[in-house]
């Protein structure tokens, strides 16, 4: 089948070379002619592990190409998927849905026969009704049906999460779109994927109930760690006790410093936003917000107590910066509260992070970028771990207690053992943990 990607970002990408893997002709189209230029020579855009190789041999077969024409592209195509981004909207929480509505017109004055039109970005319910009414106001004599077909990918496994989905969503009553939807994912019959039909309003909502639903299992977690801090229990266990009822599950049940990311801190504000609007407010959610955005402040705080109150003057050792290991995705990552809460406090901050540190830059000031791990801790006071990247999880401690000034680590992803640490002579701070004594 023929496929236009309109938008090149991190869902339009992925999404188009593992189509084009499934064996469809796939033109991926965005206006960014730098983008689109860069990914003619051969260079990703985006950091996701597998993508670069995935887009190389499906570019040299010929089903995967770039352009920023988007009328040509459109020629002859069963389906246009748009992809573009849906950041929040400032001053009331709402998705910014500008770029969808604008993709609409062009796609409603370029489709020529019969056309899906899918509706991959992340949407508030009833977006795929305005999209029909602008292309019908555009085209009135346009064949055409409007799909609802939300992506679950997580970044970092994005390509696995495309080609072995736990379900695909797809919302439309069209039996013409059904087919070709059926068409198009054709290959996850074979391994009995879930394909899930259902109206346009279910399948948007379904995508904001899902992330709003992970986003609030994140922060239950981590409120249950403060109180096993308060109650000298230990989070992990607690985590595994419950994660083992197949009610609840085990994913998602680590404490940690706040989610970030590109969805769950947009989503959860667009649905409440949608919430109110709707004349049905979800309290819960609406917690969850005000509780993560608490977190990532208190974050900062225990880095300052791991200094005695104070770390004016002092230096901070930080390893990572994204909002989760492998992605370059700064997006509302807890770093971009924790580092300049600890900059006002007085200190100063060598950090590193394995693939964020161009996005972190842009987003980051006054900070000494270090070109290791073990260069932020040259004569630091104090190390924090933000993120969990594999190479922060065997740090050599011998090294590190003699690079440091002092050998304090704040590891706000419970990455090592406490009474290992505290062997090794570490004063060690981690989240849900009981504090251990070196006599134990």
């Amino acid at each position: 089948m023929r496929v236009a990607m309109i938008g090149t970002g991190y869902v339009g990408l992925v999404s188009g070379a593992c189509f084009s893997e499934f064996g469809h002709n796939v033109i991926c189209v965005d206006k960014d002619e730098t983008k689109i230029a860069g990914l003619h020579a051969g260079r990703m855009p985006i950091y996701e592990p597998g993508l670069e190789d995935l887009v190389e041999s499906n570019v040299k077969a010929g089903r995967l190409t770039f352009t920023t024409d988007l009328i040509s592209s459109l020629k002859d195509v069963d389906a246009v998927f748009i992809a573009v981004g849906t950041p929040s909207r400032r001053g009331d929480g709402h998705a910014d849905l500008s770029y969808v509505y604008a993709a609409a017109e062009e796609i409603g004055r370029a489709i020529e026969g019969y056309t899906v039109i899918v509706t991959k970005s992340t949407v508030p319910v009833g977006t795929g009704r305005e999209v029909e009414r602008i292309i019908r106001e555009v085209r009135p004599d346009a064949d055409f049906d409007v799909v609802s077909n939300p992506e679950f990918l997580r970044e970092g496994s994005a390509i696995e999460d495309f080609m072995r989905p736990d379900r695909v969503v797809i919302g439309t009553n069209s039996e013409r779109a059904k087919e070709v939807m059926r068409n198009l994912y054709r290959p996850l019959y074979i391994i009995e994927t879930p394909i899930i039909f259902t109206s346009r309003q279910s399948s948007e909502l379904i995508k904001y109930a899902a992330n709003t639903f992970l986003a609030t299992k994140i922060t239950f977690i981590n409120e249950i760690a403060d109180l096993c801090e308060n109650l000298d229990a230990n989070v992990h266990d607690v985590a595994r006790g419950i994660g083992l009822d197949g009610r609840i599950g085990r994913k998602f049940l680590h404490a940690g410093p706040g989610y970030g990311g590109s969805c769950f801190p947009k989503d959860t504000l667009a649905l409440v936003s949608t919430a109110r609007d709707a004349g049905s407010p979800l309290k819960i959610i609406e917690t969850v917000v005000a509780v993560n955005d608490e977190r990532k402040q208190k974050m900062a705080e225990r880095v300052i107590a791991a200094c005695g109150g104070d770390v004016k003057g002092k230096t901070v050792a930080v390893l990572g910066l994204t909002f989760k290991p492998n992605t370059d995705d700064m997006r509302e990552s807890p770093s971009l509260a924790i580092v300049p809460a600890i900059q006002k406090a007085g200190a100063t901050i060598r950090a590193y992070d394995p693939e964020g540190m161009h996005e972190a830059k842009q987003m980051l000031s006054d900070v000494v970028w270090c070109e290791n791990a073990y260069d932020t801790m040259i004569d630091a006071d104090v190390m924090v771990i933000i993120t969990e990247w594999n190479e922060f999880r065997a740090l050599d401690l011998d090294r590190v207690k003699s690079l440091m000034k002092s050998p304090v680590m704040v590891d706000l992803r419970n990455v090592y053992d406490p009474a290992a640490m505290i062997q090794n002579g570490f004063a060690y701070t981690s989240i849900g943990r009981p504090q251990v004594n070196c006599e134990e």
